[in-house]
């Protein structure tokens, strides 16, 4: 479908050929619901060419009946919404690699674009911005060391974050992933206590205030653009030193083993074990 149409008739095709869609892959996954998430919906955010939100990730959506702290997913009494803690996608392999091929040129040029490869695919951070709603970017900050259950024949699992700027000052995501039985599983939730590392956040905050200054020397014409042009792009080398930082310290931090078990608990629960 194209965007710009509009109408109840037009709705209404929308929600028919979304059901005829959820109907089918039901029928081709077979999957069995997951004690503490709800029924399977489709998980593709719109049909519309354009929307955002177009292009996720044919599949079914698994999405949990509780929030952070176990509070149940809905209207909060304050008003809030209550996002679900974590989310199960379930694909087939064929699906998968058709939606591997689709999305090839899917970025504009010079923007790395998803591998066509399925195990290269399920390390590309791009691919789960992509595949999932979301309006920011998946961070990968660290693959975490999983233990791949006998059924996988492959699988993968990151400490994440999301970001429309520079990289989050914390990971508070785990993303999971994994090929088995000629299925393709993907799942990603919130994680208690996040992974956060000050001494990294400092490094950032040192290459902002040089922005800064030298930002305001240059207004003040304290310096011209030829000595403002040789420092770079300072905010973003400081987000690159910050996002070094956190990869080389977080294994060490009590956090990122909580994290990878919280990773492995998901992906057994994905696989329905």
């Amino acid at each position: 479908m194209d965007a710009g149409q509009t109408g109840d008739a037009v709705d209404k095709a929308e929600a028919a050929a979304r059901e005829d869609l959820r109907a089918q892959l039901t029928t081709i996954l077979s999957e069995p619901a997951r004690p503490g998430f709800a029924p399977a919906q489709l998980n593709l955010d719109t049909l519309y060419k354009g929307d955002e939100g177009f292009g996720m990730l044919d599949g079914l959506r698994f999405d949990a009946e509780t929030g952070k702290g176990g509070v149940k997913v809905g209207q909060a009494a304050d008003g809030s919404y209550v996002e679900p803690k974590a989310h199960i996608i379930v694909t087939t392999e064929v699906l998968f690699t058709r939606w591997l091929h689709a999305h090839k040129t899917w970025w504009d040029k010079g923007v790395k674009n998803v591998p066509q490869q399925t195990d290269a695919a399920l390390k590309f951070e791009g691919l789960y911005t992509q595949a999932i709603s979301t309006d920011a970017a998946v961070i990968n900050f660290n693959a975490l060391p999983i233990t791949k259950p006998a059924a996988v024949t492959s699988s993968y699992a990151f400490l994440a974050g999301r970001t429309q700027d520079e990289s989050p000052d914390m990971a508070d995501e785990v993303f999971v992933a994994a090929l088995a039985n000629g299925k393709v599983y993907i799942a990603y939730g919130a994680i208690d206590p996040a992974v956060q590392i000050s001494a990294c956040t400092a490094i950032r905050a040192g290459y902002t205030r040089r922005a800064e200054e030298a930002e305001e020397k240059f207004r003040q014409k304290r310096i011209d653009k030829k000595a403002y042009d040789k420092l770079g792009n300072l905010r973003q080398q400081g987000d690159e030193a910050f996002k070094r930082c956190f990869t080389e310290r977080a294994p060490q931090q009590p956090a990122f083993a909580e994290a990878t078990r919280q990773a492995q608990v998901l992906l057994e629960t994905s696989l329905g074990q």
